[in-house]
C-alpha cells in the first residue's frame, strides 16, 4: 500500500493534522534543499547537538548507553551521546540530498564482492543492516554496487511525508519499496523465490518478533530474515555504514553468515536470530555514536509486565486445552 493509498483514507481532521506536521516538515527540507549537501548536514548537525538533544528521548539514549556499556564514564556517554544527535541532525538535513549520494564522490563501497558472492548462490539475499550513520546509503550502494535489489521499511505515519520520502529514495535507490507487515513478507518471499535481493533494517523493536539477546539482554527482533533464509535457503549479508566526514560514508559489505541448521525449525530460527543480533552488536559497538540509541530498543518494566500476563494466560489456555 502506496502512502498516496493510504492518504485518500484519510478522515478530515487527519488531513488537517498531518498536513499542519507536513507543512513545517517541508519547510525545513525546502531550507535544507537550497542550502547545498555540505551546508545541510553541517546545520543538520548543529541542530541536532544543541536544539534536537534537548528532547525528551535524550534520557532513553543514556539509559540505553549506560545499560550497553556499564563500564564507561559518565563523561563517554554524555560525549556519545551529542555525536548520536550530531549524526541524527546530519541524516535529517541529508534527506532532500538522497539523488546526490553517488558512489566515489560521497560513497565509498567495500568488499561488494561479497554480495556479488550471495547473489550469484541464486537463491536471493538479504542484506541486514541497522540505523548506522545515514542509514539510507546503504540500499542505495547496493542499487549502486548492482545488486538491484528491494527495500523493505516503516513508514511515518504521516501519509505525506512518507510519500516524499519515498521519492527520495527512489532516486538513487531500489525503486520498489516494501512495508512491513504480513503483506510485505510474502512480498519478500516473491522477490527471494526469484533469486532478487532485499535490504532490511533488522534492529527495531517489533511487537511481533521473538526475544533475542541484543546486549546482554533480550530484545524483541524481527524473525522474517531468519525465517525467510531458512525456509528458502537465502544468503543473509549484513552490512554496515560508517560517516566518515560530514556527508561521506563508507558502505561495507561482509561475507554472507554461515549457519548449520538442526533441523528444528524454532529452534533454528531463533539460534539465527540470536546471530543476526550479535553481528549487528558488533556493528555498533565498532562505532556507537553512529547508531540510533533513542528508540526503546529493549523492553520496560510495563512491557515485560505486560508480556508475563499474556504469558500467564496462554498457559491457561493450554491446560484447559490439554484438560
Amino acid at each position: 500500500m502506496t502512502a498516496k493509498t493510504e492518504e485518500r483514507k484519510l478522515a478530515w481532521w487527519q488531513y488537517l493534522r498531518y498536513g499542519v506536521e507536513a507543512a513545517g516538515f517541508f519547510l525545513m527540507m525546502g531550507f535544507f534543499k537550497l542550502i547545498g549537501l555540505d551546508a545541510a548536514s553541517s546545520v543538520g548537525g548543529f541542530l541536532g547537538r544543541h536544539v534536537f538533544a534537548h528532547l525528551p528521548s535524550t534520557k532513553i539514549a543514556r539509559e540505553n548507553l549506560r545499560a550497553a556499556f556499564p563500564e564507561k564514564s559518565d563523561a563517554w556517554i554524555e560525549k556519545t551521546v551529542r555525536e548520536v544527535w550530531d549524526n541524527l541532525g546530519r541524516v535529517t538535513g541529508e534527506y532532500p540530498h538522497l539523488g546526490e549520494f553517488t558512489l566515489g564522490d560521497r560513497i565509498e563501497g567495500i568488499d561488494r564482492e561479497n554480495g556479488h558472492a550471495a547473489i550469484a548462490y541464486g537463491k536471493g539475499v538479504m542484506f541486514v543492516s541497522g540505523h548506522f550513520a545515514n542509514w539510507e546509503a546503504l540500499p542505495i550502494a547496493g542499487q549502486l554496487f548492482g545488486y538491484d535489489g528491494k527495500i523493505v521499511y516503516r513508514p511515518p505515519n504521516n501519509p505525506f511525508v512518507a510519500r516524499w520520502i519515498d521519492r527520495q529514495r527512489a532516486k538513487l535507490g531500489p525503486k520498489e519499496q516494501i512495508t512491513k507487515g504480513p503483506r510485505g513478507t510474502r512480498r519478500m518471499f516473491t522477490t527471494l523465490r526469484h533469486g532478487k535481493t532485499v535490504f532490511m533494517l533488522v534492529d527495531q523493536k517489533t511487537g511481533q518478533g521473538i526475544a533475542s539477546p541484543f546486549f546482554g539482554r533480550d530484545a524483541m527482533t524481527t524473525h522474517a530474515p531468519a525465517t525467510l533464509a531458512l525456509r528458502m535457503g537465502a544468503r543473509l549479508v549484513p552490512a554496515g555504514c560508517v560517516r566518515t566526514h560530514g556527508a561521506h560514508f563508507k558502505v561495507q559489505i561482509y561475507p554472507a553468515l554461515e549457519f548449520a541448521p538442526s533441523g528444528d525449525m524454532e529452534k533454528d530460527v531463533a539460534a539465527l536470530t540470536a546471530l543476526i543480533n550479535r553481528t549487528m552488536e558488533n556493528l555498533v559497538r565498532a562505532n556507537p555514536s553512529q547508531w540510533l540509541w533513542i528508540h526503546r530498543r529493549w523492553p520496560s518494566e510495563h512491557d515485560r509486565k505486560r508480556l508475563e500476563k499474556k504469558h500467564r494466560r496462554e498457559a491457561r489456555q493450554a491446560r484447559r486445552d490439554a484438560g
